[in-house]
């Protein structure tokens, strides 16, 4: 990491620890009845309920009646769900490790736009490591749905960084959205953006 005096780093979940398959999720929605899920499906900004519900402002129930409403469709809460979650598909074990690694050495925060019925999964099914579950690889997650402010809004970082307590020009941010990037940038947060699927973990490499 070129940045030094980096305490404490703020890490993104979708596409930088999670996996994911949207094209899996639009055909899944697609064999349920939804024929204009592209729309609504983007990696970084979800669209209508989907991002009222990253944002917090309707429950999970209201998602799913959101759903079947806009389908015109009786779809049952499991067939909702797992479309949608269709959508993750898992967390690399070495990406696992890493976290475990960074806790040593720095305060580790996550700070992710993601929703109630996603999270619920990604607990369940892809944080679970080894004896770890997900509480154990970050001091504390900041969550879009119960913060009720998304990225690349300010006041989500303004939030973080008020709550934990911490100094930007000590904190280093990685995420896969430009976007998000630049706005904690303005703050004075250092940033990264990988790539889709890449490993990260030369940013901590000790020969830089």
């Amino acid at each position: 990491m070129k940045s030094k005096g980096i305490k404490n780093l703020l890490i993104d979940l979708g596409g930088v620890l999670i996996n994911l398959d949207r094209q899996r999720c639009i055909d899944n929605f697609k064999k349920l009845g939804c024929e204009h899920m592209e729309a609504l499906l983007n990696f970084y900004h979800q669209q209508g309920i989907f991002m009222q519900q990253e944002k917090g402002l309707i429950t999970s129930a209201e998602f799913r009646n959101g759903v079947r409403e806009m389908m015109g469709k009786t779809l049952s809460d499991e067939q909702i769900d797992a479309a949608w979650n269709s959508f993750l598909v898992d967390i690399p074990a070495l990406k696992l490790e890493l976290l475990l690694k960074l806790r040593e050495k720095y305060v580790v925060y996550l700070l992710s736009n993601t929703n109630a019925i996603h999270w619920e999964w990604i607990c369940k099914n892809a944080f679970p490591y080894r004896t770890f579950k997900a509480e154990d690889y970050f001091e504390k997650a900041y969550l879009s749905f119960e913060m009720k402010m998304i990225k690349p809004d300010t006041e989500i970082f303004e939030a973080v960084i008020e709550d934990a307590g911490i100094n930007p020009k000590e904190t280093f941010f990685i995420d896969d959205s430009e976007i998000n990037c630049k706005a904690a940038q303005e703050l004075g947060i250092s940033t990264y953006t990988p790539k889709a699927g890449e490993d990260w973990s030369h940013l901590f490499n000790r020969k830089r």
